[in-house]
């Protein structure tokens, strides 16, 4: 690839992981769509696991002033099932109308939030099991975890430090399995970016570092809002464009 070209990705990679460290997703959804421009499905969305998999990291480290282990066990463990079946499923799966689907899902939930600001998910042990298993389906299938996970981790109305840690000690659970799915099945990481791969985990870093001095600055009760209106967003983007991984 042309030095232009790594360059490019390498941005994407830095912006990617800044909108996931707020939000806890963005990483997936700001990067798969590019690298679909130069490389085969499989084996972007292998590459960007891995980034994404640090970025995760980053975050444990950068808030790991709390975590909620209760949530981590309902929501992380079971989600680990499900995310390994989603991405051996994955391979042979039209998921263009799935993914216009979630759009309108996520839409319709920022909707209901703007009439009805009050309304939470329940709360309990039922909702961290089930959104554990369909946010690790949606990570296996798709790539797209992240979203469903912080949708139903905002409900939970945890300090924003826990909320960020939480969802990546999940994450990184989560995308352990599929990781592992992906490399059972031999996908290949792509040949031309392999010398640049730790150009874009230092990034992602610095992605984080970046994403945290944000989120200190956004106030605990405005934090909620600010995941529904990503999730918004990112609703528009799969209606109109879905990722097809």
């Amino acid at each position: 690839m042309r030095i232009m070209d790594v360059t490019y990705l390498a941005l994407i990679s830095l912006v990617g992981t800044i909108v996931g460290t707020v939000t806890g997703f963005g990483t997936s959804t700001i990067m798969i769509p590019v690298l679909l421009l130069y490389f085969p499905p499989l084996e972007a969305i292998f590459l960007v696991s891995i980034i994404h998999y640090f970025g995760d990291i980053w975050k444990v480290m950068l808030f790991r002033e709390g975590f909620n282990w209760k949530l981590i066990a309902l929501f992380g463990v079971v989600g680990m099932i499900p995310s390994y079946i989603g991405a051996s499923m994955s391979l042979n799966l039209d998921r263009t109308i799935l993914l216009r689907l979630m759009g309108v899902f996520f839409i319709a939930y920022f909707v209901f939030l703007v009439f009805k600001s009050k309304f939470k998910i329940g709360v309990g042990n039922k909702t961290a099991l089930l959104g554990g298993v369909f946010a690790g389906f949606s990570a296996g299938v798709f790539g797209l975890g992240g979203p469903i996970r912080s949708a139903v981790l905002s409900a939970f109305d945890m300090p924003k430090a826990v909320f960020i840690a939480t969802g990546a000690v999940i994450g990184l659970m989560v995308d352990a399995a599929r990781m592992y799915a992906y490399f059972m099945a031999d996908t290949p990481l792509p040949s031309h970016l392999r010398w640049s791969l730790g150009l874009f985990i230092v990034l992602s870093f610095i992605g984080a570092q970046i994403g945290k001095y944000i989120v200190d600055k956004i106030p605990q009760e405005k934090f909620r809002s600010v995941i529904a209106a990503f999730l918004f967003l990112l609703g528009v983007k799969l209606v109109t464009v879905p990722v097809i991984l």
